[in-house]
């Protein structure tokens, strides 16, 4: 099998760090595509970065994934694509 073809079929672990910038305004389209994409999806932390906020607060969660790196990369690009949302990938690879 072809190098560039194996890549793209290999499983990697890595995780998606997503900041919500106001909670209440966009965690429904965030937790729309993750539902889209549970099969990847192995854990999920949800942090409320300003615990005494009672609107538009910030959060940011954490997602443990395993996946492809076109299917990290490409959920990543769908989160960060949202408007009011940063979303950034670590793909971890065993060697």
């Amino acid at each position: 099998m072809p190098l560039q073809k194996y890549m793209s079929t290999k499983k990697q672990l890595g995780t998606i760090t997503i900041l919500v910038k106001d909670r209440q305004q966009h965690s429904v389209d965030v937790n729309r595509i993750l539902t889209e994409n549970s099969r990847l999806i192995l854990a999920r932390l949800g942090v409320n970065v300003a615990r005494t906020c009672v609107t538009g607060c910030t959060a940011m969660v954490t997602v443990a994934i395993e996946g492809t790196t076109k299917e990290i990369n490409g959920l990543t690009e769908k989160l960060d694509s949202l408007y009011g949302i940063v979303a950034k990938a670590n793909i971890v690879t065993e060697e």
